[in-house]
């Protein structure tokens, strides 16, 4: 088993195809947004043709109302990786979504979840976040050194399941500390990319999804229902704020710039505490993934 993991705009959908051609692999996607049909610009989603060439997994399969859990994905995500086992072809993991990687790799729990008590902590802290960090500072100081102060929706995630299971939330985070995958044979590789370079391909990939219709298809997104996974995805919450005229185009792009910049600086030190993951360049990656 193989996975192709590094930040965003670094390439790693061409290199997975051609290591899948080698490798007689099937794709399955790690990613947290394109299961979602219907957000294809904005996700950079393989196109058709390349679904063609290499059967790729978990792309299309979650309508944009509805939330893409971790638990959610780590089950379908391990079905595939076991129909492309029986079929006798390589699972080739690809993708940039750290906790969903891990979710699937690893023996991780998940905390439970309850969207009403969920929605109760909200209101209740909505115009507070300070108030509520210092609640989950009494509750579980642990957890709260770990989480930002200005992070409510974390905080309340936290809150939640205190209040679900009577326990410390940070008491689940123990599993994170250790690398163990329960795929024993699994390989994973990492691209690894110069930061100038990699901040002119995300320039670059946003101002092509720009032209390939992104804002078109924000607002066809908005005709229908949207989950708050979907509606917060990067670049299509900043197109969304463009077409309820708070911000012009222009502003909205260079948003999706800074925010993906942002984002993959994030992956990138994700990944970079996994000692599984070996760094190369993308020239290397292919041979290294085949090997």
């Amino acid at each position: 088993m193989r996975a192709l993991v590094g930040p965003t705009g670094a390439g790693k959908s061409a290199v997975a195809l051609e290591a899948a051609a080698r490798l007689d692999a099937e794709i399955v996607a790690v990613d947290a947004f394109t299961v979602y049909r219907g957000m294809n610009v904005g996700t950079a989603k393989p196109s058709a043709a390349d679904r063609a060439r290499v059967p790729h997994h978990l792309v299309d399969v979650l309508d944009p109302g509805s939330d893409c859990t971790v638990r959610w994905f780590r089950g379908i995500a391990r079905q595939a990786v076991a129909e492309v086992r029986a079929r006798g072809a390589v699972p080739l993991l690809v993708g940039g979504s750290g906790l969903y990687f891990r979710a699937v790799v690893d023996p991780l729990e998940f905390p439970p979840t309850d969207t009403a008590v969920r929605a109760a902590i909200r209101r209740r802290w909505a115009r507070d976040p300070h108030g509520a960090h210092a609640a989950l500072r009494a509750l579980d100081p642990a957890a709260a050194a770990r989480i930002d102060p200005g992070n409510l929706r974390r905080v309340v995630r936290a809150l939640e399941v205190v209040e679900l299971t009577g326990g410390p939330f940070s008491a689940w985070r123990r599993a994170w500390d250790g690398y163990r995958s329960v795929y024993p044979e699994l390989t994973v590789v990492g691209l690894r990319t110069q930061r100038e370079r990699l901040a002119s391909r995300i320039d670059a990939r946003v101002d092509a999804m720009v032209r390939a219709g992104l804002v078109e298809e924000c607002r066809a997104l908005l005709r229908g229902p949207l989950s708050a996974t979907a509606r917060q995805a990067i670049g299509y919450a900043e197109v969304f704020e463009h077409l309820a005229g708070r911000c012009t185009l222009g502003e909205a792009a260079e948003r999706i710039r800074v925010r993906t910049r942002r984002y993959a600086a994030r992956q990138i030190r994700w990944f970079r505490a996994d000692p599984r993951v070996r760094w190369v360049t993308p020239d290397h990656a292919i041979g290294v993934l085949a090997g």
